[in-house]
């Protein structure tokens, strides 16, 4: 090679990530920064410090083909690739198996525990969603909690948020992660039995059952990208794969409920976000509930949220054509109703104009058909997209609504005395009690935080035969152009009678003190045993709290470094989105969570029971 085409190469060479560097920066400026670096914290995207936090093969393969791939579909391969390049700070890890330490020694064989021992399946633990663990199955105790110990942390690699609960079964551990695979772990241990790779990221509980005329044990679940699976328990062999939902913003949140043979599947979006640029016909997704065959993965029904097809309403001052009504997402799980043959639903807001009346609301659809049985809206009129809180508000329906969707399973619960009732909590701050023996009518309605787009309550309630047990988010941000969270805003957690709607428990708001990125919110969902309540917290801190009175039986600090099982580089920080899980005494966690400005961390956290 001639001395100046060398030297030319090496320049090319040694500039090119200061290149990408510069090339992003100007990308992200002109396609994302309206979002992601908007001043007013509470849109439903992370903000820089969390990006900050992930991989770059995770923003890449995000921008490629996950959930932003909608809205960066006019940006080439060399444009996403310096955008990812330019919010991560990094490069490529060359494919580099991020789990290759941690393998178990021995292969599985079989399920190391009975499978009718102690379990946690799925995200509610049964089929009413109750997130109440039994004695039996939990192996823990109200006087044993104080002693819990650290016994191991798992890692996943490049990742700000932990978000996908673990389901415990015949002692393994199947979990989901933003490094687009399940994991499956020996529950004890933590050690790695098999890993499946999966079309992107799994955010959802899986839901484990033996397949109806097989001797296959199978783990259901769902990705970002709308797929359902089907995968062998013990092996990690792929049964089946379906995608349930075409529409490009489509994802599955919410695990998949199965009842009698059938897979019940919740679809939500993304369209919410990316119906805020200008250019984008905002909006025609529509939430749906799909039913599929367990065995084979084929649609049963698909019943849709919204009945009405969108259609063109009117188009917005850049001249771009919209649509409504749109919206109504389903973020949960089912709950299944085998007395009434019903599934129940939560359902999101409206994204564009006309709302609709099934948005903000919880449905009843028949569980053979999929034909809507009841509707009780929460909250009319909730039309409401990212770019209601963003610079550009073109696309921001008018006369928006609060954005007080539901992000949580509806509870069911059968009480002492034999009445039931189908409980739930919404971010508006208000716990709403239905009938399910009559039409959903309202029974009671009883508020415990002021509500907002990350207030009120998001993730999940506990519920046993007495109480329903409610985490208040109102996570607040400073009002000064950043994203820094309102370290004297929200908190609280709540026992309310299920009778009568009456608050029965309160624990108050934990101060911050000095500590950093931190807020009193619990976004969490809460779990429950047989006198112990627990809650994790945005300041990163799980507690346990005694049912009776509310006293603090237990607390750590998981926002911390951490020596994981898997050899990947482990840090705690806020816990959002799941509840812990309690199953042969032993209590799993997940903390990071970077998406609001709270601590960003990948790790899940296994506890048991000292010794004295």
């Amino acid at each position: 090679m001639r001395p100046s085409v060398a030297i030319a190469a090496m320049l090319i060479w040694c500039c090119a990530p200061a290149l990408a560097q510069q090339e992003g920066a100007a990308l992200y400026a002109s396609h994302c920064a309206q979002c992601h670096d908007g001043g007013d914290a509470q849109s439903r995207v992370p903000g820089r410090s969390a990006m900050q936090g992930m991989s770059f093969d995770h923003v890449l393969g995000t921008l490629t083909t996950g959930s932003m791939a909608a809205m960066a579909k006019e940006r080439s391969d060399e444009e996403r690739r310096a955008i990812a390049s330019f919010v991560t700070g990094k490069t490529a890890t060359g494919g580099v198996a991020a789990d290759a330490e941690g393998r178990c020694t021995q292969q599985v064989r079989g399920f190391p525990e009975p499978l009718d021992g102690p379990r946690w399946n799925g995200w509610g633990v049964d089929a009413g969603n109750s997130r109440f663990q039994p004695a039996d199955m939990a192996g823990l105790t109200a006087e044993e909690v104080p002693r819990l110990r650290l016994k191991w942390a798992y890692a996943f690699p490049g990742a700000s948020v932990s978000f996908a609960p673990p389901t415990i079964m015949g002692g393994l551990l199947f979990i989901g992660g933003t490094d687009r695979k399940v994991h499956a772990l020996d529950a004890r241990s933590g050690c790695t039995l098999w890993t499946f790779a999966t079309d992107a990221a799994v955010r959802a509980a899986i839901s484990f059952a033996p397949l109806p005329g097989t001797d296959q044990f199978v783990i259901f679940f769902g990705d970002l990208r709308a797929n359902a699976y089907a995968v062998n328990a013990l092996t990690g062999a792929l049964i089946w794969k379906t995608k349930v939902e075409e529409h490009p913003a489509a994802r599955i949140t919410g695990a998949p409920t199965l009842h009698s043979g059938v897979l019940y599947v919740p679809v939500s979006s993304l369209e919410e976000a990316a119906g805020s640029q200008a250019s984008y016909e905002c909006c025609t997704f529509r939430g749906s509930v799909v039913a599929l065959e367990a065995v084979t993965g084929k649609p049963v029904w698909q019943a849709y949220t919204i009945p009405e097809v969108p259609h063109p309403t009117g188009k917005n001052t850049k001249g771009t054509q919209l649509f409504g009504p749109s919206g109504a997402a389903v973020w949960s799980a089912p709950t299944v109703d085998p007395k009434r043959n019903a599934v129940y639903v939560a359902t999101s807001n409206s994204y564009s104009n006309p709302p609709a009346a099934t948005a903000d609301a919880i449905l009843a659809f028949e569980l053979a058909t999929g034909k809507l049985l009841w509707k009780q809206q929460a909250t009319p009129k909730d039309a409401f997209i990212v770019a209601c809180y963003g610079a550009d508000r073109t696309n921001c329906p008018d006369e928006h609504g609060p954005d007080h969707d539901f992000g949580q399973s509806p509870i069911l619960v059968t009480l002492r005395d034999g009445r039931r009732v189908l409980a739930i909590a919404q971010k508006s701050g208000v716990v709403h009690a239905l009938d399910p023996d009559d039409g959903g009518k309202i029974l009671w309605q009883t508020r415990i935080g002021k509500g907002g787009a990350l207030g009120g309550s998001e993730w999940g309630s506990a519920a046993d035969q007495d109480r329903i047990y409610v985490a208040n988010s109102d996570v607040r941000f400073l009002h000064d152009g950043t994203r820094r969270l309102d370290s004297t805003q929200g908190g609280g957690l709540f026992g309310l009678d299920l009778a009568s709607g009456k608050i029965a428990m309160e624990v108050p708001p934990v101060a911050c003190g000095d500590r950093l990125q931190c807020s009193p919110a619990l976004s969490a969902a809460v779990s429950l045993i047989p006198g112990v309540v627990f809650s994790g917290g945005v300041s990163g801190f799980l507690r346990a709290y005694a049912t009776a009175d509310g006293k603090l039986l237990w607390e750590f600090d998981t926002a911390r470094d951490y020596t994981a099982v898997n050899g990947v580089p482990a840090h705690g920080g806020a816990i959002d989105g799941p509840g812990p899980v309690i199953a042969g005494g032993m209590l799993y966690t997940n903390s990071g969570y970077g998406q609001w400005s709270g601590v960003a961390g990948n790790v899940l956290l296994a506890f048991e029971v000292g010794k004295e």
